[in-house]
């Protein structure tokens, strides 16, 4: 009788774990399948104006010899800076930053150069400014420069005024405040659809803050806007209860 009683006993303790097993494993389904969440996104933005812009200026002279080229970008140089002084710039404002030298006898298929055109001369002048609206000012008078007999070349480099917004960290605690908040009225009203409500969050992501065009202007590059838009999207998770 004793193997029996043992036997018996086993079997009865196997089923009472096995039993016990099963209902811990149903507790944590019934906790899992009433674990709701919502997840939403809440945005903010903010048109701003640039605080800082540079100016690049790019010309060239050319002569028959290095003396008088560099007699010439002298006379030309002094042109941009009377513009620049003009335009209500102080020395301060600007500076030269490169000055290049070719001389053209040296290049491919020189033989058919112009004697008067041997050194071709580039100087590049950078003005820096925070006041935004004098430097727009006079990106747009640039046409000034050609009639004074300066001679810009035709790249990339003279393309503008381009601006720049680095105050951000101003806006964001606001912006974070505002995204957050529009994210939580999206919640409440998903939640109030289904019959729930708002819980405490989840999971949250700030998301990135990115800075691009006022106005979305086809073609044209967002750096050569004043007014810049500033945009962040959060997304959270919030849980849902009933």
């Amino acid at each position: 009788m004793r193997p029996l009683n043992l036997i018996i006993a086993s079997v009865i303790l196997a089923t009472g774990l096995a039993l016990a097993g099963w209902l811990a494993g149903q507790g944590l389904v019934k906790s899992r399948l009433g674990h709701r969440t919502v997840t939403v996104k809440g945005f903010s933005e903010r048109v701003v104006t640039s605080d800082i812009g540079f100016m690049p200026i790019r010309f060239m002279t050319s002569g028959p010899d290095l003396e008088s080229a560099r007699g010439r970008l002298d006379t030309t140089e002094g042109a941009v800076f009377d513009f620049l002084k003009s335009a209500g710039f102080g020395a301060d404002d600007y500076e030269v930053q490169n000055i290049r030298v070719e001389d053209r006898i040296t290049s491919y298929n020189s033989q058919n150069l112009p004697s008067q055109s041997r050194f071709v001369l580039t100087e590049d002048v950078i003005v820096r400014s925070r006041n935004v609206k004098r430097l727009e000012g006079a990106g747009k008078r640039i046409g000034d420069l050609i009639r004074a007999g300066v001679v810009l070349t035709s790249d990339q480099y003279n393309s503008g005024p381009s601006f720049l917004f680095t105050n951000l960290n101003d806006l964001k605690p606001e912006m974070l405040t505002e995204a957050t908040r529009r994210a939580r009225k999206s919640a409440e009203q998903f939640a109030r659809e289904s019959g729930a409500q708002v819980g405490a969050i989840f999971t949250a992501n700030q998301g990135l803050f990115t800075i691009g065009p006022a106005l979305e202007i086809p073609g044209e590059r967002w750096e050569k806007q004043v007014e810049k838009k500033v945009r962040v999207v959060t997304t959270i998770t919030y849980f849902l209860t009933q």
